[in-house]
Formats: C-alpha cells, sequence, structure tokens
C-alpha cells in the first residue's frame, strides 16, 4: 500500500511540476511577444491571467512542504506567513486609512515574540538536519591538491554560520523585546509605533 501512495504522489507532484513549468512558460512567452509586438505598456494586461494562475499555484507549495519536508520547513513557512501577512496588513491598513485598528497594531508588535525564535530556530535547525549530509557528501567543498592551492569546507562554514547567526539573532530578539516592552503598554498612542 505505501508504494501505490509513493507512485500516486510522484505522479501527482510531476503533474503540478510540469503544469506550473507550463504556466511560467507561457508568460514568458507572452511577456517577450507582447514587449516586441506592443511594447512594456500592453505586458501586464497580456499576462495577468497566467500570472495569476501561476503565482496562485505556489500555494501549494506550502502543502507539499507540510507533507513532504521536514518539520522545520513547515514551521518556517507559517512563521514567515504570518509575520508577512500582518506586517503587509498593517502597513496596508496605514497606506489605505492613515492609521491600523488597535488589534493588528498589537499583532504587529507581540507576534514577533513568538514568530522570530520560531523562525530563527527552523533556520538554525534546518543547517543543523542538513550538516550529516553535508558532511558526507562533500557538498560545496572544495579539496586540495587544485590548481588555486585552496581549500574550502561547507561544513564548517555554516557551522559557523549557525553559530553566528544564533549568537545575532538572540542579541537582536533580546533588543527587539526592549525596544517593544514600553511600546506595548502604550496601545493608546500611534506615535510610539511610526
Amino acid at each position: 500500500m505505501a508504494g501505490f501512495f509513493s507512485t500516486l504522489r510522484r505522479i501527482y507532484l510531476s503533474l503540478y511540476n510540469w503544469a506550473v513549468f507550463v504556466g511560467w512558460s507561457e508568460v514568458l512567452y507572452l511577456a517577450v511577444k507582447t514587449l516586441s509586438e506592443s511594447g512594456h505598456e500592453h505586458v501586464y494586461n497580456a499576462v495577468e491571467r497566467p500570472l495569476q494562475l501561476a503565482q496562485t499555484a505556489a500555494v501549494l507549495e506550502i502543502l507539499h512542504g507540510l507533507t513532504q519536508t521536514h518539520i522545520l520547513v513547515s514551521s518556517l513557512v507559517i512563521s514567515w506567513s504570518i509575520t508577512e501577512i500582518i506586517r503587509y496588513s498593517f502597513f496596508g491598513m496605514k497606506e489605505a486609512l492613515g492609521f491600523a485598528p488597535s488589534w493588528l497594531l498589537w499583532l504587529r508588535y507581540s507576534t514577533f515574540l513568538l514568530l522570530y525564535p520560531t523562525g530563527i530556530s527552523s533556520e538554525v535547525g534546518l543547517m543543523y538536519v542538513a550538516l550529516p549530509y553535508i558532511k558526507i557528501s562533500e557538498k560545496y567543498c572544495i579539496r586540495m591538491p587544485n590548481k588555486w592551492n585552496f581549500s574550502f569546507d561547507y561544513f564548517y562554514l555554516l557551522i559557523l554560520v549557525a553559530l553566528i547567526c544564533t549568537h545575532i539573532c538572540w542579541a537582536r530578539g533580546r533588543k527587539l523585546y526592549q525596544n517593544q516592552k514600553g511600546n506595548r503598554t502604550a496601545f493608546g498612542s500611534s506615535e510610539s509605533f511610526t
């Protein structure tokens, strides 16, 4: 039974990837054709529908990530998504109305307490998960002897980046918290958030 679902998954992902490939190919073809025939002013109108379909298909990537990749990929994508939805709706409301509702203001300046550590932990965690593969495969490594007389080991660079990232992000998170600590108590005044 597991073999059947594995085959079904491969067929679905193959069809999905080829459909998205065709969609983006159509967007490129229409963009180049319209640009050469009618000028840049008409490109968006020519590609609008296939572009919307191709971009909308990317939403399925989140579901694919939830089902076939490491759980840290899912937590990273979800953290990013929530952060960006809050950020862009906040700024959209401020631009459209000149202010943002207090609940959105609260979300904008409070959810980082959960989402920032979740996102950073997911990123560093994925680096850690990749380490055994990087070590065995020697991916992106340059070994001596070579014509440049230079050696590079991506495995050790990844460890260094993870350590530096953890340190910098922890310090930045503490600074964000300190900056917002006073602001979260002053929700009556929008000046503290500009």
